[in-house]
């Protein structure tokens, strides 16, 4: 969704109607996540994708006849073993989606939405997906205040609680209420789509391969930091445009930053006057991943002083050290791929070997 954010928000200020289609729910090896969206605007023009390719082209009719009609519509689309030609995922998998249009009149609080996605500023989206509630009502919440209804105010305080607890995880799916907003009852399916800001990437070192990782971790879409104490090292220009860049002593630096369970932090100093100090402070605090540059030896020495400076033997297993996965790189433009591919696997538990070498699911639920 944010992608194609900026051609939705075109459309919308223009007045334009268009079809919105969001994946709400997903089994076994789908293509897509909930969140995933395509739209279709004015002049048949696309944006997005709900299934890399398999069911686009019946996902486009469907768009132009909620725009036609003013109806939202839910469609499941699987493989049929039956017609290997029917539309529908050639993976395997399954995947339901919510097709409604959107226009400031059937709409009137996208716009807001759009602005705060764009702005960084955390928003969940609660759109009905089935139920006697209105199907492609939306209900916007912000941590402060929430805009639009679902149908009753029951239901609406109901989903803004749960919507707020699901913003605070960066967490989107299905949940299901009463009419009312009873929470015992599978009535009505509601779907919480959670803008939470972008997750950090903090990089300490301001090395060539920091420039690499920076890269690849903007295009990953973390909001990158790169900190080192040298300043002739960390200067914009040797940086990506929209990587921020901080001259500070890396551990004093990461003490006075906030970080959650979504950051990442990689340590390409290999300097133990640098990295000592930093891991203390890092392997303490929130953190999705948490890996550090250096060879073998380099990783024995680093371990032995953290050892003597009493981190325990929980907090150091937290250390991908050394960093990366083994796929023999050398350059930094490898060595990023390398560390992308680790945090990857690490956040939905891949285990790195070649999909060739694997069975079952690509897509594991």
């Amino acid at each position: 969704m944010r992608e194609i954010l900026p051609a939705l928000s075109a459309w919308y200020a223009a007045g334009v109607p268009f079809g919105l289609a969001t994946v709400v729910a997903v089994s076994r090896s789908a293509p897509r996540d909930p969140g995933a969206a395509m739209a279709v605007g004015p002049g048949d023009e696309v944006v997005g994708s709900v299934s890399g390719g398999c069911v686009e082209g019946a996902v486009f009719e469907l768009a132009q006849e909620v725009v036609e009609s003013g109806e939202a519509r839910l469609q499941t689309f699987g493989y049929s073993d039956e017609d290997a030609f029917a539309v529908g995922l050639t993976c395997g998998g399954e995947i339901t989606l919510l097709v409604r249009p959107v226009s400031p009149a059937t709409d009137p609080v996208f716009g807001e939405v759009a602005e705060s996605v764009a702005a960084g500023r955390p928003v969940t989206v609660a759109t009905v997906t089935d139920g006697p509630a209105p199907r492609g009502a939306s209900l916007a919440v912000w941590p402060d205040r929430v805009a639009g209804s679902l149908g009753t105010d029951g239901l609406d305080v109901a989903v803004t609680a749960d919507a707020r607890g699901e913003l605070a995880l960066g967490a989107t799916g299905l949940r299901h209420y009463g009419p009312r907003g009873e929470r015992r009852e599978d009535a009505v399916t509601v779907f919480l789509h959670s803008f939470a800001p972008p997750p950090r990437m903090l990089v300490f070192g301001a090395i060539d391969y920091a420039a690499s990782v920076a890269r690849i971790g903007d295009f990953l879409g973390y909001r990158v930091t790169v900190c080192d104490a040298r300043p002739v090292f960390a200067t914009p220009k040797r940086f990506p445009q929209g990587v921020e860049v901080v001259v500070d002593w890396p551990h004093r630096y990461l003490r006075d930053t906030d970080t959650d369970a979504r950051t990442v932090i990689c340590v390409l100093t290999h300097d133990p006057k640098f990295d000592v100090p930093l891991l203390e402070e890092a392997l303490r605090r929130p953190a999705a991943y948490i890996g550090a540059m250096g060879s073998r030896r380099t990783h024995d020495d680093r371990m032995k002083r953290l050892v003597e400076a009493g981190l325990t033997d929980r907090e150091l297993a937290r250390l991908r050290s050394p960093v990366g996965l083994d796929l023999g790189a050398r350059t930094p433009e490898e060595v990023a791929v390398s560390v992308a591919a680790e945090i990857v696997a690490l956040r939905w538990g891949g285990t790195g070997a070649p999909l060739t070498a694997t069975a079952g699911a690509i897509h594991p639920h």
